[in-house]
């Protein structure tokens, strides 16, 4: 599903003029080398583009960056091989920068210097033969002429010096005329084009495509996908077979695929463009995830709305100041539905202004030792994806809740803080991202480690308790049972490990209550909170005894006040406190003890005064 879908998103970005032609690709360009009819460099200038942006403390600077230019397709391969137009400086060049001692050298250990350069002119000098303009003469004269080690001391290079090996790349103009540039050249593109058409003609193998269905040479090589977290800086197949384990009637390589050449140029085309930009991916852990929509003229929007209410951010470029206050805008009434319990699929069609027949594509990809691997793909309305994840924002929603829970917060309350590793099970990552697209229960797991990680660390906030009310609500709902967890305090609520909760944290707050002004360096949360969640009928009994002691350090009128509460909590126990409680009632009990800890710090009637 995820290359056919690709392929027609391919389709789509062409028709709209987003995506570059086949056989050309874009390429970040920093300096401009400016050469004269003979061929000599002129001047070496800076081509990159000075965008403003804002620090951390608000103030207003601004930051080199690349120009991004259309060239004849880069090279892939890591050994020594030139492009057609090179824009690397040890081809250009065929030197190195000394950092020690501040000196440009074409000589190095293994000559890569040396071969790189002659490698470049080679295939320059050939293809460009027969070729005739004057940005092209002016380039086949500098091929020819210039010798590394008599430009060691060159004065254009020296004033690059330590930017030389900083991953600079660099394009060529006639002196004096920067717009006449040579990867612009109609003949070097006609000429680049008229070769690669000629070379796929030529294909050796040819079969039914497994996307197209049509008879079709098929792709020995699949290209390489760049921009995947934590992938190869050099790019990683999808689809490749290394081992003859993975072979099958005699074919080699992705012959075994049976995706054509077409197609696969396609594919790949068309995750590149989402890969390399930020309004189409997003990044969980070493999970790379890339969305899109089948309508080109939605497709951004669509994105940028996604990535609004599923990250919980918004675009923060200063030409999208308009359509920033209006999505925060927007966040904030979908918000205020989930809390109050009123969100249907017409209100948000009616804030978002989606249209509910766009479908929308969402992939999971991870690198691996030989290629990437695909972790997930979901095909869903776009209407629907959104109103599952403001549900998701709905059944999260916890008294003392401030703001939408993205994913991101949610994993970083299932990571212990003293733990170096800040990942979590990649399953589980993606078994909570389904729950939220699809709106179904979340995975036991996800309880259970929330659970833990409450017990283990003695802390719950309103992410953790809106994680547990959660869990324990979707599955009651799934099972047509009635939800027992509300968003505040219920004082109706009689379950017996919620209730536990509660006693909990009203024993908890009469021990701060007698200490204070002082501050207590261990509470009865620090000592019992894990032990009183697994086993109340072994814990309250000496909580109950202590708390008499603390009691009688507070004046008459808070005695009252929690002898009440504690008997009102009691009353409704039946007979003596549950022996065990396994992990969904464990859940209910921390609700409980979040829930009544909560009410505490809540401004009150006078009537409830």
């Amino acid at each position: 599903m995820l290359i056919t879908a690709l392929c027609e998103y391919y389709d789509e970005l062409a028709k709209n003029g987003k995506i570059v032609s086949e056989g050309l690709s874009e390429q970040a360009v920093h300096y401009l080398i400016a050469l004269t009819p003979d061929g000599k460099i002129d001047s070496i200038t800076d081509y990159r583009k000075k965008t403003p942006y804002k620090d951390k403390k608000g103030n207003t600077k601004e930051r080199s960056d690349p120009k991004i230019v259309t060239m004849p397709k880069r090279t892939e391969k890591t050994s020594i091989e030139s492009n057609i137009i090179e824009h690397r400086p040890l081809y250009i060049f065929g030197l190195n920068y000394d950092k020690k001692n501040s000196i440009f050298t074409p000589d190095d250990k293994t000559n890569k210097a040396r071969k790189s350069h002659e490698a470049f002119v080679k295939a320059n000098l050939e293809f460009i033969d027969g070729l005739d303009s004057p940005i092209i003469n002016a380039y086949r004269n500098f091929l020819l002429n210039w010798i590394p080690e008599n430009e060691a001391d060159n004065l254009k290079l020296a004033a690059l010096s330590k930017e030389y090996n900083s991953s600079i790349y660099f394009a060529f103009c006639l002196s004096g005329y920067p717009d006449i540039l040579l990867h612009d050249e109609p003949q070097i593109k006609e000429k680049f084009l008229s070769n690669i058409t000629a070379d796929v003609s030529g294909d050796e193998y040819s079969s039914q495509c497994a996307v197209t269905g049509r008879k079709l040479p098929i792709a020995r090589i699949h290209n390489k996908i760049k921009g995947v977290a934590d992938g190869l800086s050099s790019g990683t197949v999808l689809v490749g077979f290394k081992t003859s384990a993975g072979c099958s009637y005699g074919n080699e390589q992705s012959y075994n695929s049976n995706i054509s050449d077409e197609a696969m140029k396609k594919y790949t085309g068309a995750l590149n463009y989402l890969l390399s930009d930020k309004k189409h991916r997003t990044v969980i852990d070493n999970i790379t995830m890339v969305y899109w929509v089948t309508s080109g003229e939605s497709d951004e929007n669509c994105c940028s709305l996604f990535d609004a209410f599923f990250n919980g951010t918004v675009s923060q470029d200063e030409e999208d100041k308009m359509d920033k206050t209006q999505t925060e805008q927007m966040l904030s009434d979908t918000f205020k539905l989930a809390k109050d319990g009123k969100l249907t699929k017409e209100r948000l069609s009616d804030l978002t202004g989606v249209d509910e027949s766009i479908d929308f594509y969402i992939a999971g990809i991870k690198p691996n030792s030989s290629r990437l691997a695909l972790k997930f793909i979901y095909h869903r309305r776009f209407a629907d994806v959104l109103f599952s994840i403001a549900k998701h924002q709905e059944d999260m929603y916890i008294v003392g809740s401030r703001e939408p829970i993205p994913l991101w917060r949610l994993k970083k309350e299932l990571i212990s803080p003293k733990s170096n590793n800040q990942n979590i099970d990649p399953s589980l990552l993606s078994a909570i991202f389904k729950s939220i697209l699809y709106a179904v229960p979340y995975p036991d797991y996800l309880l259970s480690a929330v659970v833990t990680r409450i017990k283990t660390d003695q802390y719950i906030n309103y992410v953790r308790a809106g994680a547990v009310k959660a869990c324990i609500n979707r599955k009651s709902r799934a099972l047509n049972k009635k939800e027992e967890l509300t968003v505040a305090l219920d004082i109706n609520n009689t379950n017996q490990a919620y209730l536990c909760g509660r006693l909990f944290a009203v024993l908890e707050k009469i021990q701060e209550q007698a200490a204070a002004p002082a501050k207590l360096n261990r509470t009865i949360k620090d000592s019992y909170f894990a032990s009183a969640a697994s086993k109340p009928s072994i814990v309250f009994p000496k909580l109950l005894s202590l708390s008499q002691n603390h009691l009688k350090k507070l004046d008459d009128g808070k005695k009252v006040y929690y002898n009440r509460m504690i008997e009102e909590i009691i009353s409704k126990i039946e007979g003596t406190f549950p022996d065990t409680l396994l992990l969904t009632e464990q859940g209910k009990f921390m609700i409980g003890y979040y829930h009544q800890y909560q009410d505490f710090y809540t401004k009150k009637t006078k009537e409830e005064n």
